[in-house]
């Protein structure tokens, strides 16, 4: 990426990722046109690839900035002073539904992002989240009151458990065709931590 998007007045800046995110979330990435991509942000396609060498670096660029955006608004002061996992998830879950259901193109483009497949960036996505889970984990979970859990219970497991089936629901309603629905999953997910929470923690913390 050259040095000088960063340049760019904040406004300028925001006005080519919003572009971004909305053509990259409205088209799976091989069909994305960066030709439109550049006349919503109001600059010329030399221009947008003189700021990033190519799609790919892109598109990578705006992934990373949804990842940061997720983060900022997710581990707020609240977050960071909750202590129980449970807690912890909710908190969580309601903050992401919050900042998707207000941005429409970032709904949309992290559904893409999250879940795509047998695209050129999917090995790209793959690796970043891997590296962004295991850290993040550790960053915002390290506060847990671990005694809660029965011996032998790694919270990292159970978390990787719960993003699981919250992958595993929004393939299924993919698949389906169905309208997916932010609220619908936060009321599975809340569901989800409840029968979960009764097999990982001790019996005294269960309610």
């Amino acid at each position: 990426m050259n040095e000088k998007f960063f340049a760019l007045p904040e406004e300028k800046r925001q006005r080519i990722i919003n572009a971004a995110m909305e053509v990259f979330g409205k088209n799976e990435y091989k069909r994305a046109s960066t030709d439109l991509i550049a006349v919503k942000a109001g600059i010329s396609k030399g221009l947008l690839f003189y700021y990033f060498h190519n799609k790919k670096e892109l598109y990578l660029y705006i992934y990373n900035c949804l990842i940061e955006v997720m983060r900022e608004q997710v581990a707020d002061t609240t977050f960071l002073e909750l202590t129980d996992f449970f807690e912890l998830m909710s908190y969580a879950g309601r903050g992401k539904c919050e900042i998707l259901e207000k941005n429409p193109y970032i709904m949309d483009f992290s559904l893409k992002a999250f879940y795509s497949e047998n695209e050129v960036v999917s090995d790209s996505l793959k690796t970043v989240n891997t590296m962004q889970e295991e850290e993040m984990f550790k960053l915002y979970f390290g506060n847990l009151d671990t005694y809660k859990f029965k011996d032998g219970i790694e919270p990292f497991k159970v978390y990787k458990m719960l993003r699981w089936m919250g992958d595993g629901y929004i393939h299924d309603i993919q698949m389906s065709g169905k309208k997916f629905s932010m609220d619908e999953l936060l009321e599975e997910f809340n569901s989800w931590m409840e029968m979960i929470k009764k097999m990982v923690y001790k019996e005294e913390y269960q309610n």
